[in-house]
């Protein structure tokens, strides 16, 4: 079987790489990302009946243009160390963002800053010193870093589904975000976090955190049941090797 995870896997790569009989061995597509061109109209670069196309969200697959091309969705899962526990003891929020100066809008540069102004924050990952951040913190460090602040926000308006977001919750951390993308599905309101469209609303929220703490850790355990459900790593195994299996079967 052929798996891509590129474009450029799948329209240069493959030709360069493989011979024509590899070629003919069962295709499938791992799309990471939503659409960027356009939300609705955009069509993906494959369209294959004879292959199969696994998008990471249902947001994803919704959004994109999959033309004759099959789709499935496969959510993400991940892994935290057992023995790293919330404490949520800085009164701060905590935004992991790689170079969210040079993506600007779309990673909510704008929302960002803003709030900044009104409730402490720290922001991590690269180039994030630019912006009077923290930089970057090693990823087998993260979720114990993490779990020292009283919640963590998202400020991404239109992007897949964060790993570090995903991460956060298994770790027990409360999440704060924009309701957009498949964030909207991940944090239930008042159980697991919040998730808002206005932003003054996701202030309010955050203050109340911030003078709370026992709320947020409430939250947090909540968000930390659902992750572990949703985002558990033998259910993402299971579930590729069943999508795997199954295709390469019906393509023999």
């Amino acid at each position: 079987m052929i798996l891509f995870q590129h474009r450029k896997n799948y329209e240069v790569d493959q030709y360069d790489i493989l011979s024509e009989r590899q070629r003919r061995l069962p295709k499938i597509y791992l799309e990471h990302d939503p659409p960027q061109e356009h939300p609705t109209n955009t069509r993906h670069c494959v369209d294959d009946p004879s292959m199969l196309l696994v998008h990471v969200t249902a947001f994803n697959r919704l959004m994109w243009d999959s033309n004759r091309t099959p789709t499935t969705v496969i959510d993400h899962g991940v892994m935290v160390p057992a023995n790293v526990e919330y404490t949520g003891e800085h009164a701060k929020g905590i935004v992991v963002v790689n170079n969210i100066q040079r993506r600007g809008r779309r990673l909510g540069l704008d929302v960002f800053e803003r709030i900044r102004r009104e409730v402490p924050l720290d922001l991590v990952g690269m180039g994030a010193a630019k912006l009077g951040g923290l930089g970057e913190v090693p990823h087998d460090a993260l979720p114990q870093f993490v779990a020292t602040y009283r919640f963590f926000f998202n400020p991404i308006r239109y992007t897949s589904l964060g790993l570090s977001v995903c991460e956060a919750m298994m770790t027990g951390v409360p999440i704060i975000g924009l309701a957009t993308t498949e964030m909207a599905t991940t944090v239930e309101n008042g159980q697991s976090g919040y998730v808002e469209t206005d932003v003054d609303a996701l202030l309010e929220r955050m203050r109340y955190l911030l003078d709370h703490p026992q709320h947020a850790r409430e939250l947090g355990e909540n968000g930390r049941a659902y992750a572990r459900r949703r985002f558990n790593i033998e259910r993402f195994a299971s579930d590729w090797q069943r999508v795997v299996s199954g295709f390469v079967e019906r393509a023999r």
